[in-house]
């Protein structure tokens, strides 16, 4: 199950939790520095990586609250414990890693299992989770859930070994071998591909698996720290599961597998499928809103900014009209085409407070790279085979491809969220030239409600990730923004409770107002002055969890929790309302 072990020490100026950064370290702007560009150290790596994943999951800009109101960054000296697992059956590994912390409690032996946030690689979770337990005694294990950043540049056959650095893919471990159409064919191969989008093994179908492989792992690798204290097993230790976004749909997905291993489970901003109560894939509306929204947002008034309207407006107008010559909305001018894209949102269910958050995702074009890589996952494409055409690499300034740099390829795995675009690898789109409207977009739309073999495919390995209810007597809380304009709560976490509810489980729901999917962007001043981060909650929720482990009042219950948002001044606990 396991392979590819390795066991590094962290102290003195090379903590767990913060790699020896510190608050100020993860508020800097510029990402630590390596001495060789084209060959960094694994330790560099390392804390770049932490830098990164900090960085896209947390606020910690002046005023936003982090490590003042709510949150820690101590200093937590350690080891790591790490490793490639795999799923019976699965053609790619993924990567595991344990945290035990020099202060783990023996007393009461904890651990929290926290499965990376979209994408990200193996410290993808590391403000959820390690943040709260490293500092109090808990170890902390991690998996990348069958995603991650292990990049693959296929022209020169570069992969990812253990540590992170960049590894021939003849002759060594890598974490990541793809197989592509061209090699199929005989022919070059060319561009990137990654495990998220080319591992032909549809992870999502299997997060649940991989939680419990991670929790698996940290038996393992506590037996290895306190040999005189083993074994540790998942009678005689503490397991809580915790995630946010996918990682909060994987902890959700580990919920429901059978046995009493798991002692409590937080769910933050799920993506999550059930049957019925009102649920939609995270693909159907995600291809919805990227056909729709840009029209659609022209419609409504008081967006957030970015992105700045008088620099969009003309794009938004130009996907008005080739939708209305599409045939998929009606309207005789710009207006009229903007209010009937809306109202199509509208009836599908959007929430206006979901569209204006997700105004974020229109203007970073998220909705894209969503589909794209999702496409290809569910259907269990091979590198060079999307049905859409769509490939992945670097890029000239005018998108076209060109090969990566030993400098670039050497920081994809820390610098990287396991999508793309970003860290030097963009999508490839050699139609978008002849598509400035963005229709293109309709083929992958097409893969949703259309009639062929590859929607056929899709579809099954969406069917593949729906979810069935926690396991009975199971403590579970779920928590979710109102205004998430990226999983939006009415598709996702609120039919997933309905769900649950009805096959007879005690569910925690909070709701919280003001609060939408991306912590991290509420350092841009209109965010941060209209919403409030979701992760205090998610550390409420874990506080009120063990307290109740410990037989010290109640898990959470529901709560509609009514927030005041800060309005440019800095966050207090009176802001966050925290029930």
């Amino acid at each position: 199950m396991f392979s590819a072990e390795r066991a590094t020490v962290h102290r003195d100026g090379d903590d767990l939790l913060t790699a020896g950064l510190g608050l100020a370290g993860l508020r800097g702007l510029v990402p630590p520095g390596v001495a060789e560009p084209e060959a960094p150290t694994a330790a560099e790596l390392r804390r770049r990586a932490i830098w990164s994943n900090w960085r896209g999951i947390a606020d910690l800009s002046p005023g936003g609250g982090y490590g003042e109101v709510y949150g820690s960054t101590a200093d937590v000296p350690g080891r790591e414990y790490s490793a490639f697992a795999r799923l019976p059956g699965a053609q790619q590994p993924h990567r595991v890693l344990v945290q035990v912390p020099d202060g783990f409690d023996r007393a009461r032996r904890c651990v929290l299992i926290a499965p990376s946030s979209g994408s990200r690689g193996v410290y993808g979770a590391i403000a959820v989770a390690g943040a709260w337990g490293l500092p109090r005694g808990c170890a902390v294990a991690y998996t990348d859930k069958g995603g991650g950043t292990d990049y693959v540049d296929l022209a020169t056959g570069t992969g990812v070994g253990a540590d992170g650095r960049a590894v021939p893919l003849a002759g060594g471990e890598v974490a990541f071998a793809p197989a592509t159409a061209a090699s199929a064919a005989g022919t070059p191969s060319t561009g990137v591909a990654f495990r998220h989008a080319h591992s032909q093994d549809n992870p999502e179908a299997g997060w649940g698996l991989h939680v419990r492989q991670a929790a698996e792992y940290a038996l393992r690798a506590l037996d290895a720290a306190f040999p005189e204290e083993a074994p540790f097993t998942f009678d005689n230790t503490r397991m809580i599961a915790v995630g946010i976004s996918n990682g909060g749909g994987a902890v959700l997905r580990a919920a429901e597998l059978d046995g009493d291993w798991l002692d409590a489970v937080v769910a933050g901003e799920p993506s999550v499928l059930v049957q019925g109560h009102g649920a939609r894939a995270l693909y159907d509306y995600t291809t919805e809103a990227a056909l729709l929204m840009p029209c659609a947002l022209l419609a409504l008034d008081g967006l957030p900014q970015p992105p700045l309207q008088a620099q969009v407006r003309g794009a938004w107008v130009q996907r008005c009209a080739a939708l209305r010559v599409a045939g998929l909305i009606d309207g005789e001018n710009t207006e009229a085409q903007a209010r009937d894209a809306l109202a199509r949102l509208r009836a599908g269910g959007w929430t206006d407070g979901a569209l204006r958050a997700g105004a974020l995702s229109v203007g970073f074009d998220l909705w894209r790279a969503v589909a794209v890589t999702y496409a290809s996952a569910y259907g269990r494409y091979a590198a060079g085979e999307h049905p859409c055409g769509y490939t992945f690499g670097a890029q000239m300034p005018d998108g076209a491809p060109r090969a990566p740099t030993a400098a670039e390829r050497a920081l994809w795995w820390s610098d990287a969220s396991g999508i793309p675009p970003g860290a030097g690898v963009g999508i490839i789109d050699e139609v978008a030239k002849l598509d400035p409207a963005g229709l293109r977009l309709g083929c992958l739309r097409e893969l949703w409600v259309g009639a062929s073999a590859d929607a056929d495919r899709v579809r099954a390995g969406i069917a593949e990730t729906r979810a069935a209810p926690p396991r009975a007597g199971l403590p579970l809380t779920v928590i979710h923004g109102v205004d998430d304009g990226l999983i939006p709560m009415v598709f996702s976490s609120a039919p997933y409770v309905a769900a649950a509810r009805a096959a007879g489980r005690d569910v925690g729901f909070w709701r919280v107002r003001n609060a939408q999917h991306f912590d991290a962007f509420l350092g841009l001043p209109d965010y941060g002055a209209r919403y409030l981060p979701l992760l205090p909650y998610v550390y409420a929720a874990l506080d009120r969890s063990m307290a109740a482990l410990d037989g010290e009042g109640g898990f959470p219950q529901d709560a509609d929790i009514a927030t005041t948002p800060r309005a440019g001044k800095p966050l207090t606990a009176e802001h966050l309302a925290l029930p």
